[in-house]
């Protein structure tokens, strides 16, 4: 148990370490696009256009990487396939660490596009395989829970710590913690593969010749796995569990709705009340302070009295209900209002991967985390090709109507889907067909 103590902590290192890298230019990213494109306004379509379409490329590219990664992860153990994307993750800090003039942010852009087709959710949906290695099922909400309140503490520190750097700076110390979260990794953390565990559930894909049993009937054999799975394994995968598809739906609808808010709010807040690096710090802290201590605290003591299926409704209708506030607000301080609702909000997340944990065995963690982020990876496409045109128009003198906020009240009608969707989690009968099953993973 000690080992396995040490061992996770080495993890929640190396996430915090990386998310830190990560979040500590969000605050500056927006004013570094609107200089280099649209210097000295408020208000720029092209910087909109720009960050919509490199999210849909991210989008396609994390797509078909997240099951790739995930499925070599099961093979090959969660540390090697984590080496990959922290490397890659440093080459786009650097660019602008150099400089942030138009031809280095031309350059940051080109190579961010193409790092993030495997660097964007990989090091996420590999910490929830190991996490899932070394966790018993009954504990892997509170496990995940604690994992996210890592990375929202991540987020808070980072958020801080950039409020008081200048924006050359922010860039320079994200590509220092970049280098150092690899090389911590590749020190301390041991490497976790799926067989040298035993798993709490039984496989829906199972590797090699075995036996799955299914309630009331007789057992079954399913066929031996390919290395890498094609369209139609990932589809038999979705297919293989009535809980499992339906978390995939809502992992799309809430996706969709998060890459809508990625793509437009902060664009919205700038143009709406004139945000700059500074307030969205500040909006950022706060929110991620609250998210801090739910996640770290709040929610372990919540998943086993109310269970991690209603955690995740609860988390979703108060998203939506703080998506409608976003998209009204009349006042600069209603945005700061809002994130209280962050603690609430973060339950959402983690309690919809540990719903997918549970329908997987110990072998194919990373395979079932895999296909989610590529059902997510799959809705980020589509969120910016939606509501990037929506909010440059609806942020211009040429809107049809007066609505600044109406990309996001329409972000809050997709989260109020994956909320109905989510109350269907687990009311399904629980077995999935011998047909569907066995014809999955074939050679």
């Amino acid at each position: 148990m000690e080992k396995t103590l040490t061992a996770l902590s080495h993890l929640f290192v190396t996430v915090f370490l990386s998310g830190f890298a990560s979040f500590i230019v969000v605050p500056a990213i927006t004013d570094v696009t609107m200089f280099a494109l649209c210097p000295g306004t408020d208000e720029c379509s092209l910087a909109i256009y720009l960050s919509g379409f490199q999210q849909s490329i991210i989008g396609v590219g994390t797509a078909l990487m997240m099951p790739l990664i995930g499925n070599l992860s099961d093979r090959y153990g969660r540390k090697a396939l984590l080496t990959l994307p922290m490397t890659l993750s440093i080459i786009p800090l650097a660019v602008l660490a150099c400089s942030r003039t138009t031809n280095y942010f031309y350059a940051y852009y080109a190579l961010r596009t193409l790092t993030a087709m495997v660097c964007e959710g990989s090091i996420n949906c590999l910490a929830l395989a190991y996490l899932a290695d070394n966790i018993s099922d009954s504990q892997r909400a509170s496990a995940f829970g604690i994992l996210s309140g890592v990375t929202s503490g991540a987020f808070v520190c980072a958020t801080l710590v950039a409020r008081f750097l200048s924006t050359g700076s922010t860039f320079q110390v994200a590509t220092f913690l970049s280098m150092l979260a690899v090389v911590y990794m590749r020190i301390f953390l041991e490497e976790s593969l799926p067989n040298q565990v035993d798993g709490m559930t039984q496989p829906m894909l199972k590797e090699g010749e075995d036996v799955i049993q299914k309630d009331g009937d007789a057992p079954r054999k399913m066929p031996e796995s390919k290395k890498i799975p094609s369209l139609r394994d990932i589809i038999c995968l979705l297919k293989s569990s009535p809980s499992f598809s339906q978390a995939a739906v809502v992992a799309f609808f809430y996706s969709l709705a998060e890459g809508g808010m990625i793509s437009s709010s902060m664009y919205y807040l700038k143009a709406r009340f004139h945000f700059n690096k500074n307030q969205f710090a500040d909006l950022m802290l706060i929110a991620g302070t609250i998210a801090t201590i739910s996640q770290l605290f709040l929610m372990p003591l919540l998943v086993s009295p109310i269970g991690d299926g209603r955690l995740l409704s609860i988390g979703l209708l108060v998203t939506c209900a703080n998506a409608i506030l976003y998209s009204i607000a009349w006042s600069a301080w209603v945005p700061y209002a809002a994130t209280a609702m962050s603690i609430v909000t973060v339950f959402a997340p983690p309690s919809l991967r540990s719903i997918v944990s549970k329908q997987a065995g110990a072998s194919e963690q990373g395979k079932a985390q895999g296909c989610i982020s590529g059902v997510s990876s799959l809705a980020n496409i589509i969120a910016p090709l939606i509501f990037s045109p929506l909010t440059a128009t609806f942020l211009s003198e040429e809107a049809p109507f007066h609505f600044p906020g109406f990309s996001i009240m329409c972000i809050a009608v997709t989260l109020m889907i994956a909320f109905i969707q989510s109350l269907t989690i687990g009311r399904a009968p629980s077995n999935s067909s011998d047909k569907n099953s066995s014809s999955c993973m074939e050679v």
